[in-house]
C-alpha cells in the first residue's frame, strides 16, 4: 500500500471498492462522500418485479370498484348519466348569451323547474336563455339585467311571492352574481367542459350524492347540538344542457324523499310581511323595469303554481292583493299568474313547491300561449303543437 494513503483511507478502499468514493451496488453517495460537489438527485435501484401484471391488476381492481359504484348510483340511488350539475360557471356562460337573445328568464327555482325550454321553442321558435337560480331572490337578478346596457330583449321574471318580497338577502345566487365577471378564465371554462363531458357518461359524479354528502344523511339528529342534515334541502332536480332543469323522478316516486322535501320547506312559515317592505320592493322593481324599457327591452312577471298546502301559508303572510297585484300595477308591467290560467289548475306538485316534469311542460304551454297575447316580441308558430291540458300530465282518476 503506498505510504501516501492513510490507514483510514485504506479501510475506505476496502469498504467502497476499487477506487476512492465507489459504493457497493444499491447504495448512493451522500454529501459527505462528495466534498465540494452538489448533491445529486437521490436514486435507488428498482427491484425486479412483474410491474406489467401488477399494473394490470390495479387497473382491473379500480375499474371493478368504479363500475360497482356506478351500478349502485344508477340502480339504487336512481341517478342518471347526463344529469349535468349546475354551477356559477354554467350560469355565467348562459348569462353572457342573454345580451344577444330575444328572451331571457330570471327568477327562483319555481320558474327554473317549471319551464320547459324545448316546449317554449316548439311554440314560438325561440328558446329562452335560462338564468334563474335556485334559492335566489328574483329582484337581484332583475337588477342585474337593469344594470346591463347590453340587454334589449324580453325579460321573464318568475317569482315565488315570499322570496321576491323578502326584506333582504340575495340567497344562493349571490356568489353567482359576484363571480360573474370572473367565470370566463380558461382554467374555469376547461374545467366546466371536462366536467360536463364526464357527467354525460358517469352518474355517480352527481354533486348531491357524493359520498361525503350522502353518507352524512344517515344522521337523523343523533349528535346533540348539531343540526340534523334532514333539515337541509336535498336533491330535487336534474339539469341538462343550457340549464334545463326538471323534477328528479325519485321525488315523484319515492315517498321518503318526497316527504323529506316537503319537510325541508317548513311550509314557508313566518310572520306576515310588513306593508313597508312591499312598498320598497315595488319601487325598486319599477325602477328596474323602467331602465330596461328605456333601452328598448321589456319585462313580464310570471307566478308559477304552488300546492294548496303552501299557498295557504303564502296567502296568510302576503295576500295576492298586497303582493302580486300591487307589483303588477306599481311597475306598470304585464303579468301571468297561474290562478288565471285554466290549464294550470290542478297540476301535480309532488313536494308542494315545484311541478312534476310532465306538468312543467303543461304549465309552460299554458303560460307561453298567454305570453304571446301580451307582447309582440314573440309569436305562436303556425305549425305550433296543439294546446296541452291537465290530462297530459295527471293520471286519470288522480286527485
Amino acid at each position: 500500500m503506498p505510504s501516501s494513503i492513510s490507514p483510514s483511507k485504506a479501510r475506505k478502499h476496502e469498504i467502497h471498492g476499487t477506487h476512492e468514493g465507489a459504493l457497493p451496488a444499491g447504495l448512493r453517495k451522500t454529501a459527505a462522500d462528495r466534498p465540494g460537489q452538489a448533491q445529486p438527485v437521490p436514486t435507488r435501484d428498482i427491484p425486479a418485479r412483474p410491474w406489467a401484471k401488477m399494473g394490470a391488476a390495479v387497473f382491473l381492481l379500480v375499474a371493478l370498484l368504479v363500475s360497482a359504484w356506478e351500478w349502485e348510483a344508477r340502480t339504487w340511488l336512481g341517478l342518471h348519466a347526463g344529469d349535468i350539475d349546475d354551477s356559477p360557471q354554467s350560469w355565467a356562460e348562459q348569462r353572457r348569451l342573454a345580451d344577444f337573445a330575444p328572451v331571457a328568464i330570471v327568477g327562483d327555482s319555481r320558474i327554473l323547474f317549471d319551464t320547459d325550454l324545448d316546449r317554449f321553442r316548439q311554440l314560438t321558435g325561440v328558446r329562452p336563455i335560462q338564468t334563474a337560480i335556485v334559492g335566489t331572490n328574483a329582484r337581484a337578478l332583475l337588477a342585474s339585467y337593469a344594470n346591463d346596457p347590453g340587454f334589449h330583449g324580453l325579460l321573464i321574471v318568475g317569482l315565488a311571492d315570499l322570496s321576491y318580497f323578502r326584506p333582504e338577502g340575495v340567497g344562493l345566487g349571490e356568489g353567482y352574481l359576484k363571480a360573474y365577471d370572473k367565470n370566463d378564465k380558461p382554467a374555469q371554462l376547461s374545467g366546466l367542459w371536462i366536467d360536463r363531458l364526464l357527467q354525460r357518461y358517469i352518474a355517480f359524479l352527481d354533486s348531491d350524492y357524493r359520498l361525503s354528502k350522502w353518507a352524512i344523511r344517515f344522521d337523523h339528529g343523533w349528535r346533540k347540538g348539531v343540526d340534523s342534515p334532514y333539515e337541509d334541502v336535498w336533491k330535487l332536480s336534474e339539469t341538462y344542457d343550457r340549464r334545463q332543469y326538471a323534477m328528479w323522478d325519485r321525488i315523484e316516486t319515492d315517498p321518503y324523499l318526497r316527504a323529506h322535501a316537503r319537510h325541508a320547506w317548513n311550509l314557508f312559515k313566518g310572520p306576515p310581511l310588513p306593508p313597508a317592505i312591499a312598498d320598497s320592493v315595488i319601487a325598486n322593481s319599477a325602477e328596474a323595469v323602467r331602465r330596461i324599457r328605456a333601452r328598448g327591452g321589456d319585462v313580464i312577471f310570471i307566478r308559477p303554481p304552488s300546492a294548496p298546502e303552501l299557498r295557504k301559508v303564502e296567502e296568510g303572510r302576503l295576500p295576492r292583493a298586497k303582493g302580486w297585484d300591487r307589483l303588477i300595477s306599481g311597475t306598470r308591467a304585464k303579468g301571468i299568474h297561474f290562478d288565471d290560467l285554466p290549464a294550470a289548475q290542478g297540476l301535480v306538485i309532488p313536494e308542494w313547491s315545484h311541478l312534476s316534469r310532465k306538468c312543467a311542460t303543461v304549465f309552460t304551454d299554458a303560460y307561453v300561449r298567454r305570453l304571446v297575447q301580451l307582447t309582440p316580441r314573440i309569436h305562436l308558430l303556425a305549425n305550433a303543437p296543439p294546446p296541452l291540458t291537465r290530462a297530459d300530465c295527471v293520471a286519470k282518476g288522480a286527485a
